[in-house]
């Protein structure tokens, strides 16, 4: 009982893991959109919504670099087409999303000062990463299968001595 105790622990320190680096690469993801966001607003007469697809753009190819090279990069990376295609596919699911609470909030309820729209964007943000944090984990970087031969507990084998007694 014992050590099906230690492999549920390891599995949810693994998943605490994970979700460390996904915010961090989404936290700085929100930055970039919001910067984006908000140097589009100031410095253009693009509407609300097109200014905020614009930041997703940006946002999204900022994401998948992270997302592919640190919090995923243990992941299988055979299928690479596949995965940037279910990637871009989940990201504009996510994109509807985020921008749909803009949207409702901006020509809904006529809420578009600056502020208004920075913290509707924030919530659509918060919103679509739930669903993106389930799709990606679950359908773009998958995990790759395990061998079939659980790992001996114990020293680990590359820092124990060989037959001779040395070091390895």
């Amino acid at each position: 009982m014992r050590e099906r105790g230690g492999a549920l622990r390891d599995r949810f320190d693994q998943l605490l893991r994970e979700v460390a680096k996904f915010g961090a690469v989404g936290g700085a993801g929100v930055v970039v959109n919001l910067a984006v966001f908000n140097l589009v607003r100031a410095t253009t007469e693009i509407p609300v919504v097109r200014a905020s697809l614009i930041a997703n753009a940006v946002a999204i190819l900022f994401n998948y670099v992270g997302y592919r090279y640190f919090t995923y990069r243990d992941r299988d990376k055979n299928g690479r087409t596949r995965e940037l295609s279910l990637f871009l596919l989940f990201s504009m699911v996510g994109l509807v999303i985020e921008n749909g609470v803009l949207y409702v909030a901006t020509y809904g309820f006529d809420w578009d000062s600056s502020l208004q729209s920075n913290v509707f964007k924030f919530l659509g943000i918060g919103v679509a990463t739930l669903f993106r944090f389930w799709s990606y984990r679950t359908w773009v970087f998958r995990s790759l299968p395990a061998t079939g031969r659980p790992t001996p507990p114990g020293p680990d084998p590359y820092l124990a001595p060989d037959a001779a007694g040395t070091p390895r």
